[in-house]
């Protein structure tokens, strides 16, 4: 189990990595996660986001839909609404249009770490970027069930 000063680490890890995400643009829980070392650790961002100092830009994260996961139309989503359309964001029903996402890992990685830390550098694929024939995962062993069609163990 976490300790304090442990949660107290990885909180500032990911105020570390919102405060990266350049104006105009948004990133993930999941990816501010990924950036912060803490792969799966999206329910946490939201965690650290609702007991962020002031001044960072929790505004710039969305879901990995794109969309804002405050309840609709309440205040806070309005808020958030406000700050990402200042920044020149384009929100229509409470979802980020497609361009204003970050799906380039290397931005990210290259803001927070510098130059050469991007994608093909050895750091790692972005999310929801696709593998290369050679680098796929090996698939795992295979049992076969009453038909006798293959699936895979469990």
């Amino acid at each position: 189990m976490a300790t304090a000063d442990d949660t107290a680490a990885r909180y500032r890890r990911i105020w570390a990595v919102v405060a990266a995400v350049p104006p105009g643009s948004v990133a993930s829980y999941g990816e501010v996660a990924a950036r912060a070392g803490m792969p799966r650790g999206a329910r946490l961002v939201g965690r650290a986001l609702a007991q962020c100092p002031a001044g960072l830009p929790w505004h710039r994260v969305v879901n990995a839909t794109g969309r804002i996961s405050l309840p609709a139309g309440s205040k806070a989503c309005r808020e958030q609404e406000r700050r990402l359309r200042r920044e020149g964001v384009a929100v229509r029903d409470g979802r980020v249009a497609t361009a204003h996402r970050r799906r380039d890992a290397a931005g990210l990685d290259e803001l927070l770490w510098g130059p050469g830390h991007g994608r093909g550098q050895g750091q790692g694929q972005a999310q929801g970027q696709a593998r290369g024939k050679d680098e796929r995962q090996p698939k795992g062993r295979r049992r076969r069930n009453n038909t006798g069609k293959g699936k895979p163990a469990r």
